[in-house]
Order: structure tokens, then C-alpha cells, then sequence
């Protein structure tokens, strides 16, 4: 039985998870409103295709999910993975061949009124991206996902569901769209769980983590795929700086932190930074009230490199950035890149 995890580092797991999320929808807008609705579409379509052909299958197989009938198998997944995530979809079965899966609100991937600035684009995107994929990647022809309600329409929410077709599906046919369908009557009974005794509060709570950080380790990977290097670029890391600004005061109170100086910044930082099972040390000796942090582990760029992991620091530092210039006391963040991981230097700003 492994230990349980204190409280505290469910809490620092927990505002990990939650601050990528509100990165990733902040980037998401940022992408809309400067590049338009069909930039954000084919991002979101190259970002959940990417998601799908990493994680798909494995994670298929994790569930438990490879003798069912495929259309069973592919709603029961979309309920289960995503409520790993935190997020709520119910499952209705229909038949062996025909299986839905409905997304309650609110939305985890529209928090708030957020949704009301993405275009439809991006969840057409998405439905190609991944849901439009699974018969492809289980080498199933028949098989494909009708879509009966989008978020954006002002209809009851994503709803809809896969199917097993007595024909071969062309590429055009793997996503459907059939506004008028209504889904069968929810069954508490049949909504599937997670393999008994493997997912306790911690594992969740990573699980939750694990979920909305790999979107961004993927987000601006494929946004440089979209926009070239440059633009790419400069809105994530303008989103990332803007996120650590807004969520500041959230992350603060979920792991203790004072809004202080170098010092208190540095203490907020290192628990921060625990929630993702990073190592941290906040060094001593520091002079005029400077802190330096040691930082190893970095979970964020885990498997990743070249530009792929360059890319995605330069954006994630400036979360942290934005993070400490949202304290009271003016200060500088300099972040300098080890062999091993990243030294942060916090310093106050003279006056003036």
C-alpha cells in the first residue's frame, strides 16, 4: 500500500492542474481573437490528433477496454479518460454497435464565459482531431462519431455518438453531424468506473495534473507547426505571462504562499513547482535580498528535446514570470538553463 500523500502536495498536484488548464484556454482565445477562428480550428485539429496518436491506444489497453465491441469501447473510454481529467461525460449504450457519450456542463475546456469567445472551429477541430481518428487507430473502417450537439451552437452541449457501420467509412464519413438526434435517457447504472483499487485520491489527483500538461507540452509544439516559430511564440509566451498574472492569487492560497519578496517568492515557487514532482532548493547566502532557486526535474519538458523542449520552456518560464510580478513588491525573474535543470534568480527592482 503505497503512503498517502499529504494534503498539502494534493493541493500544490491540484494548482498545477488547474493552471495549465487556464493556460491552455488562454492560448486558445489569444489564437481566435488575433489569428481567427480557422487558424484556431486547424490548431485544435493538429494539437488532438497529436494527443490522440500518443496516448490513445496505451491508454486504451490501461482501461481495460480491448474485448469490448468497439463502439462500446470507444464511448466507455471518452467517459473514463476524461473524468481522469476532471472532466464529466456520461455514457448511454444503445446497442453493441452504437454507444454515446455527452459532455456536462460547465465545460473544462471553455471555463466560465471563455466560452463564449471560442469559435466553433476549434471543437469541429478537436472531433476531427481525435474522435474522427478512433476507428482509424483500432483499424476498424466501420467505425466512426456522429456528432448531434456542439458547444458553441447553443444547443445542450458535445453530445453524441460512435458507431458501427455495415460498410466501410470514407474519410469524410468518420465524423457525422446529425443536429436533430437526441441521445437515450441517462442510466446511472451503466456508466463504467475504472479498474477496482487503482485510482486512489493521489493518482487522481496526478492523473488530473498529468492531463492538462501534456495539452500544453502538445499545444505549442503544434502551434509553432501552425503559425512558424516567431508568431507561434510570441502569443504563448504572452498567454503563459498573463495566466501567471491572473492565477497568481489562486496558486498562492492553494499552496500558502505570501505575497512578499524574493524570499516569499521563492518559497511560492518551490512548493509550485513540487505539485509537478519537480526537485527544488532554495539556495542560502543570497546578498540585498536576492533568492536563487535550484530547479531539477523539470516535468514539463520530460522526453522532449531539441526545439520541441526549447520552445516549450521559453513559454513555460513566463507563466512563473507572470506569477511574481503579480506580488505587491516589484521584482526580477531571471532564469538561467543547467545541465541538469534551471536556476531562478529573483531580485527586487529598484524604485524608479
Amino acid at each position: 500500500m503505497p503512503e498517502p500523500v499529504p494534503a498539502k502536495d494534493l493541493k500544490a498536484i491540484a494548482a498545477q492542474a488547474d493552471l495549465h488548464h487556464q493556460y491552455l484556454l488562454g492560448l486558445e482565445l489569444m489564437v481566435a481573437t488575433r489569428e481567427g477562428p480557422a487558424i484556431v480550428g486547424d490548431w485544435m485539429f493538429r494539437l488532438f490528433r497529436r494527443q490522440h496518436e500518443e496516448k490513445f491506444l496505451s491508454s486504451f489497453r490501461k482501461l481495460g477496454l480491448d474485448d469490448l465491441p468497439d463502439a462500446v469501447a470507444c464511448a466507455r473510454y471518452h467517459v473514463l479518460s476524461n473524468s481522469m481529467g476532471g472532466v464529466t461525460v456520461e455514457y448511454m449504450e444503445e446497442s453493441d454497435a452504437k454507444a454515446w457519450v455527452r459532455f456536462r456542463y460547465p465545460r473544462w475546456m471553455y471555463d466560465g464565459p471563455a466560452i463564449c469567445g471560442v469559435p466553433v472551429e476549434a471543437s469541429r477541430g478537436f472531433l476531427r482531431g481525435w474522435y474522427a481518428q478512433n476507428g482509424v487507430s483500432l483499424e476498424n473502417p466501420r467505425l466512426g462519431f456522429v456528432c448531434v450537439s456542439e458547444d458553441m451552437t447553443g444547443q445542450f452541449g458535445l453530445c453524441g455518438y460512435f458507431r458501427e457501420y455495415d460498410h466501410d467509412l470514407s474519410e469524410d464519413e468518420r465524423l457525422q453531424f446529425a443536429p436533430g438526434e437526441a441521445p437515450p435517457s441517462y442510466d446511472p447504472a451503466q456508466q463504467p468506473a475504472p479498474p477496482a483499487g487503482e485510482w486512489n485520491a493521489a493518482r487522481l489527483a496526478k492523473a488530473n495534473r498529468n492531463y492538462a500538461v501534456e495539452y500544453i507540452r502538445n499545444g505549442v509544439r503544434e502551434l509553432v507547426s501552425v503559425l512558424g516559430q516567431e508568431r507561434a511564440l510570441e502569443l504563448a509566451k504572452l498567454a503563459a505571462r498573463l495566466t501567471g498574472l491572473q492565477q497568481y492569487r489562486h496558486m498562492a492560497e492553494a499552496v500558502g504562499g505570501v505575497d512578499g519578496g524574493p524570499v516569499e517568492a521563492a518559497h511560492f515557487l518551490a512548493a509550485m513547482f513540487g505539485g509537478m514532482g519537480d526537485e527544488v532548493a532554495l539556495a542560502t547566502g543570497c546578498g540585498a535580498g536576492q533568492a536563487v532557486l535550484h530547479h531539477r526535474g523539470l516535468r514539463i519538458v520530460r522526453g522532449l528535446d531539441g526545439d520541441a523542449r526549447s520552445h516549450l520552456l521559453a513559454c513555460w518560464t513566463e507563466l512563473w514570470r507572470g506569477a511574481v510580478h503579480s506580488c505587491r513588491q516589484f521584482m526580477d525573474v531571471d532564469v538561467a538553463e543547467t545541465a541538469d535543470g534551471l536556476d531562478w534568480t529573483i531580485t527586487p527592482r529598484e524604485a524608479g
